[in-house]
């Protein structure tokens, strides 16, 4: 579609990132209100006299079973894993995501939580918010590089709306997203984050997600918060490497049903004896946050008469959450990594503070409960999303204040060092880093990224068969000026090339016309290039062989042509004018 009016690009990135923002903030207000209003129509279900409901073990799989049956039948996407999709469309498929992710990953989140999967709903509004930027942008006409702003700017105003938090959202895409900043991308994000801060702040009245009373910060208590920085980065590692590590063993399990009953099954009962597992889990952060005492729920045998039983029983919590998110995804259902991290930081946060204040009981020494739970939890996502700048001024903003901003950033660095020692990427990343997609902030890869091998293939070669003789390719020689000829089987199956240049000396012996064949003189090329192939690693067959040129096949080995350097060259100085432009 062409763009509309007379507008420049610039200018209408503009109006649309401000209606991908107003969108963004109207999708995160359904969101909630969706996962509100199902949660409400199945309370009975959730409460029983005796202390412990039966539908709480139940509820979690038949959401997840639903969620299965409208994705499977009705949505035919996978569109779990929402910031890793994002991640994805942005690093290799020129950022065009379908359209029904405007819609579908709402539908099957709010039934996944409203259920109570032990999942968050961030992912799933980031991916709407994409969805809602891709196809804004698409329709308007835009350039790759305008839908790729549009894309961030649908994720920054969805992590803006969901928390209440635009500079976060900002910050968000910019290192989570590893979107490459520009003067010309910095207004579309900003008016995107504030355009659904705003439509946030109408409907509830900017009311802050975590606000609590907050203690002034202490110098004393620096080497605290730096124990726990680094142990945030710990925790962020075994949460990271085991949420990956268990995806992998249940997508061993054949059969959506059979997963989907294992992991039913094995959700119920950690959800049976940790009730706290149930749902997204904020109920705890803000317990934990309150003037409220700390009450231990549950069938698990713990000595309540004892202080430590409360850090004890919420340690188990921690370290158990992440395989509860991790069945929630796997049995079918769709929410993301982003509240859980939040929640197992904020745990953290609470245990350490907890233990450290029953450890020197008596000494003088109070440390404060209400910090360390919302230090905690920027440290964990500074560790699990690599993003330490998101995470400092992200629980800033859903605070109410920024009192704890010297903490923050002490616990974020740490953290952020600590998990960096041993993994260099992100939950979000560490997939598509492994099969060589990811995108990141080095313009050169970045550059190399953008540009398809496919689109570089040129066939203005003449095809000759290993059976032809010498006076026939002669024939071809005198009246066509290719360097290169590739010789192909009846099937149209490359074997191997005639370089002009090595038979030079020969064309030229008229005795030998009847007497040679192409078999005789061709050569098979150092090396040959698959069309879906990624541009690095052609232009690493490039450097290693020294050729100019190479011939492309189709996964079949067909011939479909060649791509000579300096179609490459060109199409590279193209896509750094592209991310390089302001």
């Amino acid at each position: 579609m062409k763009r509309l009016g007379k507008i420049s690009e610039n200018n209408l990135l503009l109006l649309l990132s401000l209606g991908v923002g107003i969108c963004a903030g109207l999708a995160a207000v359904l969101l909630e209100r969706g996962i509100s209003l199902i949660q409400s129509g199945l309370m009975p279900w959730m409460t029983a006299p005796d202390g412990f409901a039966w539908g709480r073990f139940v509820l979690p799989g038949a959401g997840m079973l639903l969620t299965l049956l409208f994705v499977r039948f009705l949505v035919r996407d996978n569109i779990g894993h929402g910031v890793t999709k994002v991640l994805l469309s942005l690093s290799r498929e020129d950022a065009r995501i379908r359209p029904h992710n405007m819609g579908s990953s709402l539908v099957a989140s709010a039934m996944t939580i409203g259920f109570g999967g032990s999942v968050g709903a961030e992912a799933p509004i980031v991916y709407t918010g994409a969805a809602l930027g891709s196809n804004f942008g698409r329709a308007a006409g835009l350039s790759q590089r305008g839908i790729s702003i549009l894309v961030g700017c649908g994720a920054a105003g969805a992590v803006s709306g969901i928390f209440g938090a635009p500079l976060a959202g900002v910050l968000f895409t910019l290192e989570v997203l590893m979107f490459n900043l520009s003067m010309s991308s910095l207004m579309p994000l900003l008016l995107s984050t504030v355009s659904a801060a705003v439509v946030v702040y109408i409907h509830d009245g900017g009311v802050a997600k975590f606000a609590c009373d907050l203690t002034p910060f202490q110098p004393s208590n620096i080497p605290f918060y730096i124990a726990l920085g680094i142990i945030c980065g710990l925790i962020s590692l075994y949460f990271m490497h085991t949420a990956l590590a268990l995806e992998d063993r249940l997508a061993r399990l054949r059969g959506n049903f059979w997963r989907w009953l294992v992991c039913a099954l094995s959700l119920g009962l950690l959800i049976f004896f940790f009730p706290p597992l149930f749902g997204e889990g904020y109920d705890s952060l803000r317990m934990m946050l309150g003037s409220r005492d700390i009450a231990v729920s549950g069938p698990l045998p713990l000595p309540l008469s004892s202080p430590w039983s409360v850090p004890a029983f919420f340690a188990l919590i921690l370290l158990l959450k992440v395989f509860a998110m991790t069945f929630t995804n796997a049995g079918g259902g769709v929410g993301g990594t982003f509240g859980p991290t939040l929640i197992v930081g904020g745990l953290t946060g609470f245990v350490l503070s907890r233990s450290l204040n029953l450890l020197l009981a008596g000494t003088g020494i109070v440390i404060p409960e209400h910090n360390f739970v919302l230090v905690g939890m920027g440290g964990l996502m500074a560790g699990v999303m690599q993003a330490p700048m998101t995470a400092i001024f992200l629980i800033a903003e859903i605070t109410g204040g920024y009192e704890l901003l010297l903490p923050l950033i002490l616990c974020s660095t740490v953290s952020f060092g600590t998990i960096r020692v041993r993994e260099k990427y992100s939950i979000y990343s560490k997939r598509i880093a492994q099969s060589g997609d990811l995108m990141t902030h080095d313009n050169d890869h970045s550059a190399l990224m953008l540009i398809k091998t496919a689109q570089l293939v040129r066939d203005k070669y003449p095809h000759v068969s290993a059976g032809m003789s010498l006076r026939e390719l002669v024939g071809l020689l005198s009246g066509s000026t290719a360097a290169v000829y590739p010789v192909l089987d009846e099937d149209g199956r490359f074997v191997a090339q005639v370089e002009v240049e090595h038979i030079r000396k020969i064309v030229f012996r008229t005795e030998l016309y009847d007497r040679m064949f192409v078999r005789d003189l061709m050569e098979k090329p150092p090396f040959t290039v698959n069309a879906d192939e990624r541009m690095e690693a052609v232009m690493e067959k490039f450097a290693k062989s020294g050729s100019w040129r190479l011939p492309v096949l189709d996964a079949e080995g067909r011939y479909l042509g060649f791509i000579s350097k300096s179609r490459v060259l060109e199409a590279y100085r193209e896509a750094l004018r592209e991310i390089s432009r302001d």
